[in-house]
């Protein structure tokens, strides 16, 4: 015996039957997945699809319809859970007519306790802002700075972030990457980041949430998913799909001239004619985006442990299809 006791890996954000409504209109319904602690998440969909509202009901801003959601085992708006979280909305609300120097005076006055001066500070500094410039003569981009530093000198342990690079130009927007995944690296910081721009997130994110019509339709570690389709390509003539194909659960497909581009998940042994490369995480998402009636996916670690503990208290040997 070593003495060393096994530590099982920790839950950052955990959705079970999860809904949300404005009015009569469902923007998130039945959602279950997990997100483990300490990875850094992109949460994509199309517009509409639910991410906005997901990030605003993990920062306690709204309640969920029905379903839960919790945030490292608690409610997301209770006492002791706020203070864990950082959240980035979209707009990035700043009082215009603070200089930086406020902004960050009232961040620390907010958060005692948590608050780390020094990389609010250096956060601004790389920027080159003088602290007495007032957040309402900022450009978008330098407000989106500001905003970035106040989140970093929080210290969160859960950092939501919804579009928060769509008003960088692509230097700025690459600096601030970088700074993201510093800090995510230094403190184990988990992270969930929204964005539209999806071949930034490859190399950047390791975990994945695919939010299509309100539902989550895939969830988990980005090698597993990838790893867990094929792009095959090969010559095919006639109506249809070929008939090696049925065994396998086909995503997408596209036709041009004689020749078929398919994006499959594989149960079992591909066929030898057909030209098979694992996709890229652009190509998986877009294909994915495409196709919204294809059967969901989640990673082993993205299963809710809250719903497998309910489903073996039923007697149920495995989750239900659209969490499988």
């Amino acid at each position: 015996m070593t003495g060393l006791t096994f530590q099982p890996e920790r839950t950052a954000v955990e959705a079970v039957g999860l809904g949300a409504r404005y009015r009569r209109r469902w923007a998130l319904q039945d959602c279950s997945f997990r997100l483990p602690a300490g990875r850094v998440c992109a949460l994509v969909g199309p517009n509409g699809a639910g991410k906005s509202t997901l990030l605003s009901l993990a920062a306690g801003l709204r309640r969920p319809a029905e379903g839960s959601l919790t945030v490292f085992g608690g409610r997301p708006g209770a006492a002791d859970v706020r203070p864990r979280i950082a959240y980035l909305s979209q707009d990035k609300p700043l009082y215009p007519r603070f200089t930086i120097a406020d902004t960050l005076r009232m961040g620390r006055e907010l958060n005692p306790g948590r608050w780390d001066q020094a990389v609010a500070e250096r956060t601004v500094a790389d920027g080159g802002l003088s602290h007495e410039a007032r957040i309402g003569d900022l450009s978008g981009g330098q407000r989106t700075r500001v905003a970035l530093a106040l989140a970093f000198g929080k210290r969160p342990e859960l950092l939501l972030l919804d579009e928060p690079m769509a008003d960088l130009d692509p230097l700025v927007r690459h600096e601030m990457t970088a700074a993201l995944m510093a800090q995510a690296a230094e403190h184990a910081t988990t992270v969930v980041i929204a964005s539209h721009v999806l071949a930034e997130l490859e190399g950047v994110c390791d975990y994945l949430l695919l939010i299509a019509d309100g539902r989550v339709r895939l969830a988990g570690e980005v090698e597993d998913l990838l790893a867990a389709h094929s792009v095959l390509v090969g010559r095919h003539e006639g109506p249809g799909l070929p008939r090696e194909f049925a065994t396998h659960t086909v995503v997408e497909s596209r036709a041009t001239g004689r020749q078929l581009t398919a994006l499959v998940r594989p149960d079992g042994p591909l066929p030898e004619q057909w030209r098979a490369t694992e996709p890229s995480l652009e190509e998986l998402l877009l294909a994915h985006l495409r196709s919204p009636g294809a059967p969901a996916l989640l990673t082993p670690s993205a299963e809710p442990r809250a719903l497998r503990r309910r489903l073996h208290a039923q007697g149920a040997s495995r989750l239900p299809e659209a969490a499988a």
